[in-house]
């Protein structure tokens, strides 16, 4: 994920362009999904604003998943192997987002452990070539959340495992959301500094709806919401676990650290449901 840091932004407060603007403004972003310029936009090609727009992510993180979810839910109702279907639907999520996510975890993995000080963890960061603990990170990562995915189809079916991919989604990004915007920046220039860092109730309001969502969609689909709430509380703690190293480690944030901390939420949301699903009575 492309770097982010907040120094130089704009004081005067941005201007709330509108619920549907703004998911169409995070859909853009976050993914590769082609979304037509709105009313009310003056150029879908513009930088984006990002002290208040991200509070839409929910909604667009929905909509960046569904691809995935199609994938996953045809994939299951077609009797395919568990962990088939899952690395299919993972495919598609990888096309949809263009590995964005992964590509932070995996410059966070190679700089947070390859470097001995915050200024060689950074440069290590900022180079776009995979080293082997980037490349370990990545594997590891669709090889837990594959896995996982597989579990929960296998326990509870394509239905239950296709409404988990919905409740990651949103919930995984806005723990990206409030990360960036809790933390300061470990560098003095990024790509917030043009696009603006997102206030704390920005964050707030974006889990906020993530939260709703899940409990919509876990309902749903019959979810257990023990599950649920052991996934996000996992997902949570995975966050800031990540932000307290990135902390001592590079002095903050990163786009990357924000992409590697999506990672982490995702695959902690499908453990917990995955683990409820096996408990007694179930």
């Amino acid at each position: 994920m492309a770097e982010a840091n907040s120094s130089a932004e704009p004081n005067t407060a941005p201007a709330w362009p509108g619920w549907t603007v703004a998911t169409a403004i995070c859909v853009r972003f976050w993914s590769r999904l082609p979304v037509p310029q709105l009313p009310g936009e003056d150029d879908r090609h513009a930088r984006p604003d990002f002290r208040q727009v991200p509070r839409a992510l929910p909604f667009a993180a929905l909509i960046i998943a569904l691809p995935a979810t199609f994938v996953l839910l045809l994939a299951g109702l077609a009797k395919l192997d568990g962990l088939v279907a899952a690395a299919l639907a993972l495919t598609a999520l990888a096309v949809t987002t263009g590995a964005f996510h992964e590509d932070g975890l995996a410059d966070t993995a190679d700089g947070l452990f390859g470097g001995q000080t915050p200024e060689r963890r950074l440069e290590i960061m900022k180079d776009s070539r995979v080293g082997s603990y980037g490349a370990m990170a990545i594997g590891l990562s669709l090889l837990l959340r594959a896995s996982l995915i597989a579990m929960i189809m296998d326990r509870a079916g394509p239905w239950a495992a296709a409404a988990t991919l919905l409740i990651a989604a949103p919930w995984s990004r806005s723990e990206g959301m409030l990360l960036l915007a809790k933390e300061r920046p470990a560098r003095s220039g990024g790509t917030a500094a043009a696009v603006g860092r997102p206030s704390v109730a920005t964050g707030w309001i974006a889990l906020g709806l993530s939260l709703a969502l899940a409990l919509a969609l876990a309902l749903a689909a019959y979810l257990p919401l023990a599950g649920l709430a052991l996934g996000l509380a996992l997902a949570h703690g995975a966050t800031v676990m990540l932000a307290r190293l990135a902390h001592r480690l590079i002095g903050g944030q990163t786009g990357d650290i924000v992409g590697a901390a999506q990672q982490l939420a995702e695959t902690a949301i499908y453990l917990g449901l995955a683990l409820s699903l096996g408990w007694p009575g179930r």
